[in-house]
């Protein structure tokens, strides 16, 4: 049986952008909006885990190539070989003029949808424990999908208004921080042209449909994934005396680690010191000998991150010497690399820039000048550390009246990730599409 991508794809396949002579932004998306409406309901339906993106990868190659793009599949080598790289990286070239990257990421999360929509997930998968488990497209990556396909298609067809080289990328496993990294690391920026702009959205569960928002400079923090593991002495809970008890000595760091943001960091370098995860002990009676903690640090500043991993260390150890542990059972801290993404920085001058022609087109009351996240995602290892200049906004996905009726009762809207999660499509996409190839024509037009 096939599934509703795999029957798009072979649709898609017989299909070729029209040559319309120049006409006007909106007078494009009217034409196409209803079809790619459809687009985001097959996709919000047929949801695909982190590095298991296949149908959705061949789905967004066909459609992309159809448009005359130069497409490659199967872009992305990642730290474990048992994942399979479905990047896709479609090129036009256009003459002489900037390069110009545009990404949508395309995996989805392990959640089971409650929304009760025609179009709602039923997809049950295996994930890389083997363990069955519901998929869906929880973080509104189907409208990133979409919103990709949609400027792809218009700025084919607007090909006299633009010059340059086009890069488009669908980038898998951004859920798990790894997928951008994978992209680079098989050759995204010497296989391809190196873009000179890197141009990124994301959906908000917080905002209205029709509305931008934006921040200039830092715009999302760092994420590092680290374990602490508690060692001490085990023994019979009846003889604390004879032990040196582990979960005793992780409680004690658990409150030290607090001071590293209240005493050691300052003010005006936002941080976050989170442990959400204490493993250790088996029965009542028996102290164990090891405790691991799960901790996730988020900063903006590079510098930051590094002082507060090495306060993490030293804190650490110096709890657990105070406590007598012996020298050969000092806590052990590892860094997960493969779980970390860097800061996200929007360059100033071209985010204010890209923001106004956003504004023009779409009204400036509907764009806003939003602040800072925490959070993290890894579209900021796309800029090589600052040295690509990016613009990364957030795309209103709720409907006006669920807001209001979330600000008179008080009651928050379901978050991104929340199995309640449900974008309106229209005017969401409209709106997206236009604010995105607005500021694609803003760098590149003629």
């Amino acid at each position: 049986m096939k599934t509703p991508i795999a029957i798009a794809i072979l649709v898609t396949t017989l299909c070729a952008v029209p040559a319309f002579a120049q006409q006007s932004l909106d007078a494009v998306i009217d034409r196409e909006i209803a079809q790619l409406v459809g687009t985001y309901k097959m996709l919000h339906a047929a949801p695909e885990l982190s590095h298991y993106e296949d149908k959705t990868s061949a789905f967004l190659a066909g459609r992309l190539r159809s448009f005359g793009y130069a497409v490659t599949e199967h872009i992305g080598k990642y730290d474990r070989p048992q994942f399979t790289g479905y990047g896709v990286v479609a090129v036009m070239k256009n003459g002489d003029g900037p390069t110009v990257l545009v990404r949508a990421d395309i995996d989805a999360l392990p959640v089971e949808e409650k929304n009760n929509v025609p179009y709602a997930s039923k997809v049950k998968t295996k994930n890389e424990s083997g363990q069955e488990v519901s998929v869906m497209h929880a973080c509104g990556h189907d409208v990133h999908i979409t919103n990709l396909i949609g400027v792809a298609k218009i700025l084919a067809t607007l090909k006299d208004q633009w010059h340059g080289t086009l890069v488009l990328i669908g980038q898998p496993a951004e859920e798990t921080v790894d997928g951008a990294k994978a992209m680079l690391a098989d050759g995204l920026y010497t296989r391809f042209p190196k873009p000179d702009f890197t141009i990124g959205l994301h959906d908000s569960a917080d905002a209205e449909a029709g509305k931008i928002l934006y921040v200039p400079g830092y715009a999302m923090a760092s994420s590092t994934s680290v374990d602490l593991i508690i060692r001490g002495l085990g023994g019979h809970g009846s003889k604390p005396e004879a032990t040196k008890d582990p979960i005793v000595i992780a409680s004690q760091t658990i409150l030290a680690l607090q001071t590293i943001i209240s005493r050691e960091n300052s003010p005006l370098d936002p941080a976050v010191v989170t442990i959400g995860s204490i493993h250790g002990g088996t029965k009542r009676n028996i102290i164990p000998d090891e405790v691991v903690l799960q901790l996730t640090i988020r900063t903006y500043k590079e510098e930051v991150r590094q002082r507060i991993l090495a306060s993490i260390e030293r804190i650490a150890k110096g709890v657990a010497m105070a406590a007598g542990v012996p020298e050969d059972r000092a806590p052990i801290m590892k860094v997960i690399e493969s779980e970390n993404a860097p800061s996200l920085y929007n360059d100033p001058k071209l985010t204010e820039r890209l923001a106004a022609a956003i504004g023009k087109a779409i009204g400036t009351d509907n764009v806003i000048k939003s602040s800072p996240l925490m959070a993290s995602e890894d579209f900021g290892h796309l800029s090589l550390d600052h040295q690509i200049p990016s613009f990364y906004f957030w795309l209103g996905a709720m409907a006006p009246e669920r807001i209001e009726a979330s600000r008179k009762s008080g009651k928050p809207l379901p978050s991104l990730h929340s199995s309640l999660f449900e974008p309106l499509p229209e005017p969401t996409l409209r709106t997206g599409i236009k604010a995105m190839t607005t500021a694609v024509l803003e760098l590149m037009k003629k």
